[in-house]
This record gives C-alpha cells, sequence and structure tokens, in this order.
C-alpha cells in the first residue's frame, strides 16, 4: 500500500461527510423556507391533512390546521374543503370524520366537505386528494397542515401529479421554535427527500 493511500482515503471520506452534511443543512432550510411560505389563493378545494382525535375531539394539532382551514374558506379561497385520515388502532371514529363534524359545528355546510376516511399516512392521504381531485375535475388545491410539514407535503404532491399549494399553520403546538416543532423539523429534513425518491404518482 502506498503511503499516500491513508492521507487519499481520510480525505475521501472527509469529503463525502462534508458533502452529506451540507446536503442535510440545505435540507434543513428548505423544510424551514416551505414552513414560513405561505402560497394561499384561489383554488378549487382546501385540503386538510388528518391528526390525531380523541372520541371525535380533535387534538391540538388537527385543531390547529382545521382553524387554519377554516380562515381560508371564510375568506373565499375555496368552497370546498377536504379533510383526510382514518381510523388509528381502537378509534372509533376516523380523523376525517372528526374533522368534518368541528367543520359542521363551526358553520360550513355538509355540502362543502368532502371526507375522505381511509388513509392512515401522508402519502396515502396525497393518493386519495389524487383520486378525488380526478373524480371531482378539480384544478389546484391548498394544502393546510404544520409549517414543517409543509416540504414532504409539496413534494408528495408532485410526485403524485396534484397540483397544490401550500398554506401552513401558524399556531399550535408544533410552531417554530418550540420543543416539539423543532424535533418535528429534524425528522422533516430526512422524511422529505424519501418522498420525493420514492413517491409514485397516483392512479
Amino acid at each position: 500500500m502506498s503511503p499516500r493511500t491513508p492521507s487519499r482515503l481520510r480525505r475521501l471520506i472527509g469529503g463525502t461527510l462534508l458533502t452529506v452534511l451540507v446536503g442535510w443543512l440545505l435540507l434543513v432550510a428548505g423544510v424551514w423556507w416551505a414552513g414560513r411560505t405561505d402560497d394561499a389563493r384561489p383554488a378549487s378545494a382546501i385540503v386538510v391533512f388528518g391528526a390525531a382525535q380523541y372520541a371525535g375531539r380533535p387534538s391540538p394539532v388537527l385543531e390547529a390546521r382545521l382553524e387554519h382551514a377554516l380562515a381560508l374558506h371564510r375568506r373565499g379561497i375555496a368552497r370546498r374543503l377536504i379533510v383526510t385520515g382514518g381510523k388509528q388502532d381502537g378509534d372509533l371514529m376516523s380523523e376525517a370524520e372528526a374533522a368534518a363534524r368541528w367543520m359542521r359545528r363551526r358553520g360550513v355546510p355538509s355540502s362543502a366537505i368532502i371526507t375522505e376516511g381511509a388513509s392512515r399516512s401522508t402519502s396515502e392521504q396525497m393518493h386519495a386528494v389524487a383520486r378525488i381531485a380526478r373524480r371531482r375535475g378539480l384544478d389546484t388545491v391548498v394544502l393546510v397542515s404544520d409549517p414543517y410539514h409543509m416540504l414532504r407535503l409539496r413534494m408528495t404532491a408532485w410526485r403524485v401529479g396534484v397540483p397544490a399549494v401550500g398554506s401552513p399553520t401558524r399556531s399550535g403546538p408544533l410552531v417554530p421554535w418550540s420543543e416539539a416543532g423543532v424535533r418535528y423539523l429534524l425528522a422533516e429534513s430526512l422524511k422529505a427527500p424519501v418522498a420525493l425518491l420514492l413517491e409514485r404518482r397516483a392512479r
């Protein structure tokens, strides 16, 4: 082995680690940017992504999403609301059903609410939205979720063929720089590229 081989190997390893670190930091910045960017504009529908509910009562995370979507609806951004999310183990009601009930109690007519209560992940929810959009002839939709969820949602929407813009929440337990929010930021910096690479166009 040449005396120079160990130093070359160290440089190669160092360069690889530096590249990975820079790439990850760019992803963190992308997650942060997407969570700070609100592109809401008139669209065919507002999509509220599911989160936990407890015996029909939305969790604080889900309620923050619903409040934001309701504000957009009242501004006239879209007449239709799509609420998504299935049942978790032990649930008697789906996240979508709890969300729809919350909306109806605040004056949104049932005719304006589209309920998708079978999906159990972001990917499944987006594929369901794609099917609904095709079936109902919807154009652009506005995606509503927590700030650090938005980059993955945008990537997933693009991959499955849903024309979409994002409108992140501004309240709730996952707001920027909360302890939970920082954990979410770091987790989403790893999940977003996986969605970009592995997601497939909806059928």
